[in-house]
């Protein structure tokens, strides 16, 4: 079984319906998604920053009784764990405020090798920081010329749009270094201004991309290769919340990956049915998360997916 390495943000959501508090999570894109893949049985390991506080220890507790292993993280005395407001609109989407101040030393750890098989996950605007990010590429690298899978999640926000245009080379240096590349189409015309899938792929390809997921709410998601593309249709749910949908969708996908025992060496045989299997179960993990206030699949939906 493959050893997932989840990099990113960690954030504190509290969440407002309107203008009320209805919930309160840990969360973060990377978070989530490891979350998920723990209550699935997978080894998941975090690598993030939280502060030696109240809220970093509620988040760091939270992680180790859902599954994520959590050796690479840190605490920093002094460092107060980043918190942001969560506004959702009536379809569930979510507007941002964040509160962040992070110290000057980050992300001071004994970085881990990920070898053949295992799956590193990576992406938000957390991999474009230069405070951090040259200290997460060179693990990147290492993982991959050890052969494991990379994946890509832009996770743009329109809060990074007068920034984006200044760092698109390193969006284009991750990408080339990812194997799949997963995102929202909100991501992509954030990026690119880019809404029709196949030009998005034309772009992802020219940077060095071979294989791209692109979600669409409640229009399901494509697929992208050179071989052929696909088109799978989305759940019918009651949406409350679309916090967590694209992170969800990472998980399945990575837990597709790991039950079928694929290495970066066959994606490149993997064939339409195969891949059809694997965006099934991103698409699945998405639909249940969105039916709730939490940012990650139940314990009960990880367990159905792991017996089927």
């Amino acid at each position: 079984m493959p050893t997932i390495y989840a990099i990113g943000e960690t954030i504190y959501d509290i969440i407002f319906r309107e203008n009320q508090p209805r919930a309160a999570k840990p969360g973060g894109s990377m978070l989530n998604s490891a979350v998920s893949i723990g209550r699935c049985g997978l080894k998941v390991e975090m690598i993030t920053e939280l502060g030696d506080d109240q809220v970093g220890h509620v988040v760091l507790d939270f992680l180790n009784e859902n599954g994520v292993s959590t050796p690479f993280i840190n605490p920093v005395k002094g460092f107060k764990t980043p918190v942001s407001l969560a506004f959702l609109d009536e379809n569930g989407n979510a507007n941002y405020s964040f509160y962040k101040r992070y110290p000057a030393e980050r992300l001071n750890i004994e970085w881990p090798e990920a070898g053949r098989g295992d799956v590193v996950l990576f992406g938000s605007f957390y991999s474009l920081d230069k405070a951090v990010r040259s200290k997460i590429i060179p693990f990147i690298k290492k993982s991959k010329e050890n052969g494991a899978i990379i994946i890509y999640d832009p996770n743009i926000r329109k809060n990074h749009l007068t920034e984006i245009k200044s760092l698109m080379h390193l969006v284009e240096e991750n990408i080339d270094l990812a194997d799949i590349v997963r995102g929202s189409d909100e991501d992509f015309v954030n990026l690119f201004g880019l809404n029709d899938v196949e030009t998005v792929f034309s772009r992802v390809k020219k940077t060095g991309g071979k294989y791209l997921v692109v979600t669409k709410g409640e229009n399901g998601c494509e697929f992208y290769s050179e071989k052929f593309n696909l088109h799978i249709s989305a759940k019918k749910v009651e949406v409350i919340s679309t916090i967590g949908a694209g992170d969800a969708f990472n998980a399945g996908l990575i837990l597709g990956i790991a039950k079928m025992g694929l290495t970066v060496s066959d994606l490149v045989n993997t064939n339409r049915d195969d891949w059809m299997e694997l965006i099934r179960f991103g698409v699945n993990f998405a639909a249940d998360v969105c039916g709730s206030y939490d940012n990650y699949i139940s314990v009960k939906t990880a367990e159905s997916a792991m017996d089927k």
